[in-house]
């Protein structure tokens, strides 16, 4: 049985607890109790564990985002359905997903406690925090641009997270360029300044840099590995499309030259 499996028919047994916990029990309409502990025969490190705790701060941190110049616009609405399209989150999935994206809109929606305990839950692992943050830029360049204060708000999750603002900067020129070209989704013929922002490289870099690159991102991103550190399955399309375009910038850089 899946993490969800296990989570909505109760064979976990726990709820997350904390603002994590309270959220997504809200969501699929179970009233935990956030301090609730798990059963003995559950470690911490479980997988599901880290799988709940991804998914849920994933949509109610993006409606957090989507929010932050005041109002929530179609296109960050579409966006989020589109992330769950690309999950191919089944309908009772698709509606506790919206639920947290609106409760993410929330005033007195407790982000640094999300972000505090969604770090914690995630071990701080690098790769999954970073791929969290690569999705929460989607959100932000929904509507064609980041609004400044959704970057001033992306900069403090960063912060929160363990990413330096050099580090975001890269991660931001990347999604940006994942913006102009359409992504996986081709609507645009990647340029090759879009290739070297997506392997998170210059146009300086020698053959051997760009090389280590493409190696380096492609570890970062394939599926197998964030699955195994606690990426819900579910997302494994959104990773694996990421490959592919990883993929697409470094054949486009190497033809290049």
């Amino acid at each position: 049985m899946s993490w969800w499996g296990k989570l909505v028919g109760g064979a976990f047994g726990f709820m997350l607890g904390g603002p994590l916990g309270a959220l997504i029990g809200a969501a699929i309409g179970h009233n935990f109790d956030t301090g609730m502990k798990m059963q003995t025969d559950w470690a911490p490190g479980d997988q599901e564990r880290v799988q709940t705790a991804f998914f849920t701060a994933t949509f109610s941190v993006m409606g957090h985002i989507a929010k932050a110049d005041g109002r929530v616009s179609s296109d960050e609405i579409a966006n989020a359905k589109q992330v769950m399209s690309s999950m191919e989150l089944d309908a009772d999935m698709q509606k506790v997903a919206i639920k947290l994206f609106q409760q993410g809109k929330a005033s007195d929606f407790p982000l640094d406690n999300i972000l505090e305990q969604f770090r914690r839950e995630c071990h701080r692992r690098q790769n999954l925090i970073r791929l969290f943050i690569e999705i929460q830029l989607q959100a932000a360049f929904a509507d064609g641009k980041m609004h400044p204060k959704e970057r001033k708000l992306l900069l403090h999750i960063c912060r929160q997270l363990g990413i330096s603002p050099d580090e975001f900067d890269v991660l931001a020129g990347a999604a940006g360029a994942e913006r102009n070209y359409g992504g996986a989704a081709g609507r645009n013929r990647m340029s090759l300044e879009d290739a070297y922002a997506v392997l998170e490289i210059s146009r300086d870099s020698n053959d051997r840099e760009i090389k280590k690159a493409y190696r380096r991102m492609m570890s970062r991103h394939h599926p197998d590995k964030l699955v195994a550190r606690g990426l819900p399955e579910e997302m494994m399309k959104l990773a694996t499309e990421k490959t592919q375009e990883i993929q697409t910038a470094y054949e486009l850089i190497k033809k290049s030259r």
